[in-house]
């Protein structure tokens, strides 16, 4: 059976202020989806959720992962039963060194039933694998000693969440805008290095404004969001197409998805409510 994970007529508010409005899509284990749309459209609101983020209030639908309800668990046991995110605005963990962080989250999302002070992955293996991933992406091994994300540049930021999503090998990764705030050369670098470590071993839902992390990894299936719901889905031809010529067919297509749209003001900047 292949691994699958469904959302089903999501419908999500923040502070009674409506967001999703009725977000359906399938992703299967293998299969990558790109996910595009203008800034406020919920586009990380939705990722976000599908996380656990306790901010947000699902009020109707499902999310569904091989047929279990995801809605039902905390958001460390969605990490435990394969879901990953990398953030947009990834926080940084000061006194906390990466390599340590790895070797937890590694060691709980490979044995999902490990209790608390329960052995973690052995030392000398753990590093071993750790030095072999880091030299996949091209990472210079000084940099796992470093505080998570402490005085990280966004290169940094978004190199460190790659590193993870080698290491952790999740069934779903969901990737929020993993090229903001990145030049042409460290946007075509996270392109490579995630396809090298996505393969076929994972779903990937990429969310992006371009195509260029796309580059390296072609969806199978773009989808459009806009106010709230997906209103269009292609294949790469259609990233391309938003990318070269922005949004403007898709407000005119979709009026009363634009209209909606416009009246989502979750401010994009905050890291409870970006979209």
């Amino acid at each position: 059976m292949i691994d699958t994970l469904e959302i089903k007529n999501l419908h999500v508010e923040i502070e009674g202020k409506p967001i999703l409005r009725g977000v359906n899509l399938t992703l299967r284990r293998g299969e990558t989806h790109a996910l595009m749309g203008p800034n406020g459209s919920g586009k990380s609101t939705l990722g976000l959720v599908i996380m656990g983020h306790p901010n947000y209030d699902v009020t109707e639908g499902e999310i569904l992962l091989n047929g279990e309800n995801v809605l039902e668990m905390e958001a460390d046991e969605r990490a435990r039963a394969g879901i990953f995110m990398a953030f947009q605005r990834p926080v940084a963990v000061p006194g906390v060194k990466l390599a340590d962080f790895l070797r937890h989250a590694t060691t709980n999302v490979r044995n999902p039933d490990r209790k608390e002070g329960e052995d973690l992955i052995p030392m000398r293996e753990f590093r071993t694998e750790l030095k072999e991933k880091m030299s996949q992406l091209k990472m210079d091994t000084e940099f796992a000693r470093r505080y998570v994300n402490d005085g990280f540049s966004g290169g940094e930021m978004k190199r460190a969440e790659i590193l993870q999503l080698a290491m952790l090998q999740p069934k779903f990764a969901i990737l929020d805008e993993t090229d903001s705030g990145l030049d042409a050369d460290a946007v075509r670098l996270a392109s490579q290095s995630i396809a090298e470590i996505g393969g076929d071993g994972m779903g990937l839902l990429i969310i992006t404004h371009h195509d260029k992390l796309l580059e390296h990894n072609p969806p199978q299936y773009t989808h459009v969001i806009l106010g709230g719901k997906i209103v269009e889905t292609g294949g790469p031809e259609l990233a391309a197409e938003l990318y070269s010529n922005g949004y403007e067919r898709i407000r005119r297509d979709y009026p009363e998805s634009a209209q909606a749209n416009d009246t989502i003001d979750v401010d994009d900047t905050s890291p409870v409510a970006a979209n």
